[in-house]
């Protein structure tokens, strides 16, 4: 990309400056461009957007909120180190949101959603034998956007989105570090899906979906416990 990009290269016009420049960082985060301890320097980004550092100095006040960048005084900016609580407090949380977006959405969810997310569902069977970590991450994200986007609570929708961004900061691929837990998921995913098509209660809905997501957080804390027994073996 060119050092310099105008603030009107961004897209929407609809949008200010501030929200241009916060789009701008966050997705450099996402990608990991901008990798967990990157210094952000203000006047770097602003030069680059042809922006002033006021915008940019609230885009950063946002993403700070968020949790995917930290302000220490007199050092400045920088995108947060990889916390092994933070990724846990993030995942219990998401469990949480997430099961109640996935219940509220699961009464307005479409027959053709439900086939899109068996189809993605099966997509990420076929990567089961050949593991891709990357590819499973990213379609079981779009697996799981399906079941709770139609959730007509708008600020709990923002709630998960913004808590998937964080985690993606936290860990690329949480199933890179227990690969054994993706064949797991597959199949929660098929009793997810079962529970919503057969028009279940939503208290049955959610457990589900809040189980699934505690049942990766429980396989990630044992994976790394186990690492920890194994370096103090040697």
């Amino acid at each position: 990309m060119d050092s310099k990009s105008s603030v009107q290269d961004l897209v929407n016009p609809r949008l200010s400056k501030a929200q241009l420049a916060y789009q701008w960082i966050k997705e450099r985060i996402s990608t990991h461009e901008f990798m967990p301890g990157h210094r952000l320097v203000l006047s770097t980004i602003a030069d680059s957007l042809d922006i002033s550092v006021v915008p940019v100095r609230e885009a950063i006040r946002q993403l700070e909120a968020e949790g995917l960048v930290t302000f220490e005084k007199n050092i400045g900016a920088h995108v947060s180190m990889l916390d092994a609580s933070a990724y846990e407090h993030s995942m219990e949380t998401l469990g949480i949101l997430e099961g109640a977006a996935t219940a509220l959405a699961a009464p307005f969810v479409t027959a053709e959603d439900i086939a899109l997310a068996r189809e993605l569902n099966k997509q990420l069977e076929t990567l089961l034998d050949d593991f891709d970590a990357h590819a499973f991450t990213e379609i079981n994200h779009k697996l799981h956007q399906v079941l709770f986007d139609r959730c007509p609570n708008n600020r709990l929708c923002d709630l998960v989105a913004s808590e998937w961004d964080r985690l993606g900061n936290l860990r690329e691929s949480t199933f890179s570090f227990v690969p054994g837990r993706a064949r797991n998921s597959v199949a929660e995913h098929y009793l997810i899906l079962d529970a919503i098509t057969a028009g279940s209660p939503a208290a049955v809905i959610e457990n589900l979906a809040r189980e699934h997501r505690a049942a990766t957080l429980r396989s990630y804390l044992a994976s790394r416990q186990n690492t920890k027994s194994n370096s103090a073996e040697i």
